[in-house]
């Protein structure tokens, strides 16, 4: 009989924690005596894991195969790109006293990966990992505005209507897109929420590639669209500031 995937990958898992900064590199009778694992085991799952590239072997040591490096680095990424966030969106959120966040297209949606909320009392909720639509909010226009592709897909789909204020006219949808690549940043209101607006501009990576959209948000009530504009030129420094943070420069 096979043996359960779970329980395969659960001794995968024990054979790979033996490798560690301390002891990079392990024989297979090592690996066996450290995860208890049968002989036999032990040396088919690790014939396997060098097969499909999860270990390197040279002569009778193994070592974290390069394949495991490569999966590392897009973690590792991510995690720098938070620690470099989290002092920008402090800074932002303290000098214009409203909720500062970073939001990465995800598919046909923007995520919000990192967030300085407002001391306000009175505050639209925001959150890591909450999920919106691309074709509502500044961050979603900006988004739009620098991946043209992501643009026509989500021309190609109806627009769904969130408020009264909600862009559900592809037509138009496409022209204020354009206005914001040509302005710089995006300021909306009412799009997603009534009574709540937004501003955003664009952060970018080495090689001028849109990285996302660094966001200010808060009640309409106290951001409306005199003080959105007010805060331009000050996201726009700070979005600059993180695009230099990342090693990017701006499109040509």
């Amino acid at each position: 009989m096979a043996e359960q995937p779970l329980l395969v990958l659960e001794k995968i898992t024990r054979i790979l924690d033996v490798f560690t900064l301390m002891s990079p590199t392990r024989t297979v009778a090592e690996i066996r005596d450290a995860t208890g694992l049968p002989t036999s085991t032990a040396h088919r799952l690790v014939a396997n894991l060098v097969e499909h590239g999860f270990l390197d072997r040279s002569g009778d040591v193994y070592r974290i195969g390069a394949r495991m490096a490569f999966w590392a680095g897009p973690a590792a990424r991510a995690r720098d790109s938070i620690e470099l966030l989290s002092p920008q969106l402090k800074a932002l959120r303290d000098s214009t006293g409203e909720t500062a966040c970073f939001f990465r297209a995800e598919d046909l949606s923007r995520v919000c990966i990192a967030v300085a909320e407002t001391r306000h009392g009175l505050r639209r909720e925001m959150y890591v990992g909450k999920i919106q639509p691309l074709h509502v909010g500044s961050a979603g226009r900006v988004i739009l505005a620098w991946r043209p592709d992501l643009l026509e897909r989500v021309l190609a789909e109806p627009l769904r209507a969130m408020t009264d204020a909600t862009i559900t006219d592809p037509a138009v949808l496409r022209r204020v897109v354009h206005d914001t690549r040509s302005r710089g940043y995006a300021i909306t209101e009412g799009e997603r929420l009534e009574a709540a607006s937004g501003l955003a501009a664009p952060v970018f990576d080495e090689h001028s590639s849109l990285v996302g959209a660094l966001t200010v948000l808060g009640p309409t009530l106290r951001l409306d669209a005199a003080r959105c504009e007010e805060l331009v030129d000050e996201v726009m420094l700070a979005a600059d500031g993180l695009t230099a943070a990342f090693g990017g420069r701006r499109p040509a």
